[in-house]
């Protein structure tokens, strides 16, 4: 048997050669030498320059395309190149040549390239509408004011005009020989009778008071008071709403231009003119048979607006948002309650529809009183 063959053997036979090493030539210029030393210029950090006769590798570039075209229709006369010394390519030269975009263009745009010469000589001109946040209301003077489309009972009296335009009167303070007796003070005594707004539990508006408990969440009474004082805001800064003959305010109501004026009042004479009077209480079984029967029952002043806010909030939750922010549904209420004024809103509806359901079943009023069988 013959022996084994070992590769081994022959492997240290054979000799191993190393490759022939080649240099490794970066990209070169053509007809520019390669600096194989450091110069003066190096040392302070400036650019290279290529030597008298020679050509550098930034020398020489070719010139952009829209160079190129515009000096072309230059020496062609035509004048349809790109404009290269303005800020590009006019709008009216793209939409000469896209269709599609030519009749989504606006219809200056539109005329401009029917006319080109009057869009290029056109002057600048005021603008024909006005950027006030403010707009101008026909109610707004006292010429404009038409009380023929009112009932009478809304026009208001010339005592309550003076009311309206008297200005408030500031108490004056205490008597001399009062601060004599109490010694001790810095200031001086306040005026006697004390003003109703002074205690601190009672120093808001009774409506501004209950609309701000209604509108709070989950106990956060500065959420609820940030949100009452942008519903003023509102209120303060609209213009004059625009009083409806069809759906008349409370009696007494004063002309829609002092509104604004006063938005406290402004607040309580949209919720007491859409408060509803009375509730339906269903007594469960008393129409016999196991039915349910309607029985109105009258509301105090507190109920009426409370029940009027509920109608509003439900109403402006429905409303969509014009923005964005933290403002924003106290920006809707605003809203709901200038419509509620207006006679827009659907809470007017909600309160006929109880009107006339209390209306029709006016004749259990008395169901408490006679005997039941």
């Amino acid at each position: 048997m013959p022996p084994a063959m070992t590769p081994l053997k022959s492997v240290r036979t054979l000799a191993f050669r190393p490759r022939a090493s080649t240099a490794f030539r970066p990209n070169t210029v053509v007809g520019v030498k390669r600096r194989t030393y450091a110069d003066e210029s190096a040392k302070h950090n400036a650019l290279p320059e290529a030597q008298q006769g020679q050509t550098g590798p930034n020398m020489q570039q070719a010139e952009h395309v829209s160079e190129e075209a515009a000096k072309m229709s230059q020496i062609m006369g035509t004048g349809d190149g790109p404009d290269i010394e303005g800020q590009g390519t006019p709008v009216q030269d793209i939409l000469k040549e896209d269709e599609e975009a030519r009749k989504q263009a606006p219809q200056v745009m539109k005329d401009s390239l029917k006319n080109p010469q009057s869009a290029q000589n056109a002057k600048p001109s005021k603008r024909p509408f006005s950027t006030l946040a403010r707009r101008p209301a026909p109610d707004m003077a006292a010429d404009s004011f038409n009380a023929s489309q009112l009932e009478p009972s809304m026009i208001p009296t010339e005592a309550q005009r003076a009311a309206y335009t008297a200005e408030p009167q500031v108490p004056e303070p205490a008597s001399q020989a009062i601060q004599e007796e109490k010694t001790g003070h810095n200031f001086p005594l306040p005026a006697l009778p004390l003003p109703p707004n002074s205690h601190k539990d009672h120093r808001y508006d009774p409506v501004v008071q209950q609309v701000t408990n209604l509108l709070m969440r989950d106990g956060k009474k500065a959420a609820a008071q940030r949100n009452m004082s942008v519903i003023l805001s509102t209120l303060r800064t609209n213009s004059p709403p625009t009083y409806s003959a069809t759906r008349p305010l409370l009696p007494g109501a004063p002309p829609a231009s002092h509104l604004p004026l006063h938005p406290v009042l402004y607040l309580t004479l949209a919720i007491d003119s859409v408060a509803p009077i009375l509730r339906i209480r269903s007594q469960r079984g008393a129409a016999g048979g196991g039915v349910a029967l309607q029985i109105p029952v009258p509301l105090g002043l507190r109920q009426r607006r409370r029940q009027a806010f509920q109608w509003i909030l439900d109403a402006a939750s429905k409303r969509k948002s014009r923005g964005s922010g933290n403002d924003q549904f106290a920006t809707k209420v605003a809203d709901e309650l200038i419509a509620v004024v207006e006679g827009r809103s659907g809470v007017w509806e909600k309160r006929a529809a109880v009107h006339r359901l209390a209306t029709t079943a006016r004749s259990n009023l008395t169901y408490g009183t006679r005997g039941r069988r």
